[in-house]
């Protein structure tokens, strides 16, 4: 327990040594002080390579978001044009998350066998074949045929972009790189449903095979994950992955000899799903799994659903509440990304999920006296702040950061079978809000979001008491630390 202790407080007293033991046996010398500054400060000199694999990566998260954000806008056309009933475009909207189910069980296993690369590319070649169908659609079977196709390529980008931005990552860059992944999601939906107004929904679907296109053609430039390639025996890829990464005149010994260490992880048997319940890999699994259904059932999916018809409520226009809902998500978003890596995950995740449990209140209060037909100037204010206390709250830490953490604690030997599991539970938190909601609200509008406010209080405790503080480790610490506490 003194090891959480220390990582819960941000203490570096442990060293890469101390931890690495437990698990390997192997030890190494501490690099001087001088040597780490020098190192750093070339390293910042080349990072080049770093931000580009970055914005290649990411190019799949705009497109996770253009795929959420494509059926708002079009709803109406779809149905004009096409002459689909509620029912049938209902089906087209929400077969997307049963899509991404199917993806998320099989991203890890992708992504362990054919690489992080190869896991973005059979991904955004699921979208393309998604969005094809749909603008060539002439009833509702090609529709859901492409819709369930984009869902399944979400639910790969889901989970492989932000591990393979953490495992490229240097340890003071990788939580607001990482953060990136949330920020084009949000930018995802937030253009699409801009543009949604002023492009035919054909058009649209059409655009959307653009970030898959910049992506597949990206991935011939940039190298594959050094920690993926240390994990299947690649020793000289690896080495040059690394090298292209950090800078070819950049001294990277010490790191690589950090990351070489999964060699001996490599050997090990094979984990099942099983295997992860075993006590050396149940605190991770809790951490994930724990934050992915927090993230989900205080209820952001419920929420992002009824927004327009919040701001109508309140007399404003529905356009205009939610465009200003998505930018103020973005803004956000950029700053979380910016602070992740200074102000650190735990204290994101508590002033978030703090924030999260004012704007459920504020929300709920406001239907509160709409039902007790009171206070009919307080009520529609209370519900615009409410919402925009929650989604600014969400977007600053419980958004981004339970990706950021999950694509940490995971040892490479386990990564891919247990962020599978942790990215299937998380869709399925999605749908099960989103489909409950309705109901949920029909039953009491203020209770539904006290309700909310009350499972938030418990992601308050959770984080409190289980999630460790992981800036400025080494993915090895992190995962080390965990893993023997």
């Amino acid at each position: 327990m003194g090891i959480e202790h220390d990582m819960e407080n941000g203490d570096s007293r442990l060293s890469l040594e101390e931890l690495r033991v437990p698990l390997t046996g192997h030890s190494k010398d501490e690099s001087t002080g001088e040597e780490e500054a020098a190192s750093g400060k070339r390293s910042k000199e080349c990072r080049w390579m770093l931000y580009l694999s970055t914005f290649v990566a990411v190019c799949g998260s705009f497109e996770f978001g253009a795929c959420m954000g494509y059926s708002s806008p079009t709803q109406s056309a779809i149905r004009k044009e096409l002459n689909l009933s509620l029912a049938e475009y209902s089906l087209f909207g929400s077969i997307l998350t049963f899509g991404a189910m199917i993806g998320a069980i099989m991203s890890g296993l992708i992504a362990d066998l054919i690489g992080r690369k190869g896991a973005m590319r059979i991904s955004a070649i699921f979208c393309i074949a998604g969005w094809l169908p749909i603008y060539f659609a002439k009833g509702a079977l090609s529709l859901d045929i492409g819709r369930m196709s984009l869902g399944y390529g979400m639910g790969i980008f889901s989970y492989v972009v932000p591990v393979f931005i953490a495992e490229i990552a240097p340890k003071d860059l990788r939580g607001g790189l990482t953060s990136v992944n949330m920020v084009m999601v949000c930018c995802g939906i937030s253009i699409y449903f801009i543009i949604g107004t002023v492009l035919t929904w054909r058009t649209l679907a059409l655009v959307g095979l653009v970030p898959c296109l910049i992506l597949l053609l990206g991935l011939f430039f940039i190298p594959e994950s050094p920690r993926w390639l240390a994990k299947m025996g690649h020793q000289k890829d690896f080495v040059a992955a690394l090298q292209q990464l950090r800078g070819k005149d950049v001294d990277i010994s010490e790191e690589a000899a950090d990351i070489d260490y999964v060699e001996t992880i490599r050997k090990l048997p094979k984990p099942k799903m099983v295997d992860l319940f075993q006590r050396r890999y149940l605190r991770s699994l809790i951490i994930a799994v724990g934050l992915m259904l927090f993230q989900q059932l205080g209820g952001i999916t419920g929420v992002s659903f009824y927004v327009s018809e919040v701001f109508v409520t309140a007399g404003f226009p529905a356009a205009v509440g939610t465009v200003s809902y998505a930018c103020l998500q973005i803004i956000i978003t950029i700053l979380c990304a910016i602070l992740m890596d200074k102000a650190g995950r735990r204290f994101l995740l508590l002033v978030s999920a703090a924030g999260l449990v004012i704007g459920c209140i504020l929300v709920g209060t406001s239907f509160y006296l709409k039902v007790q037909e009171s206070a009919p100037t307080v009520a529609p204010l209370l519900a615009v702040i409410g919402m925009m206390v929650y989604i600014g709250s969400f977007s600053a830490g419980m958004g981004v950061t339970p990706w950021v953490i999950m694509s940490e604690i995971f040892p490479i030997n386990v990564k891919g079978t247990a962020g599978s599991l942790s990215t299937l539970v998380n869709w399925i938190g999605a749908w099960a809000v989103s489909y409950a909601f309705n109901f949920l609200m029909s039953w009491s509008s203020y209770g539904t979001f006290f309700i909310f406010a009350a499972i938030n209080v418990i992601a308050i405790l959770f984080v409190a008491k289980l999630v460790p503080e992981t800036k400025g480790r080494t993915l090895e610490q992190i995962q080390a630390a965990i893993n023997t506490a």
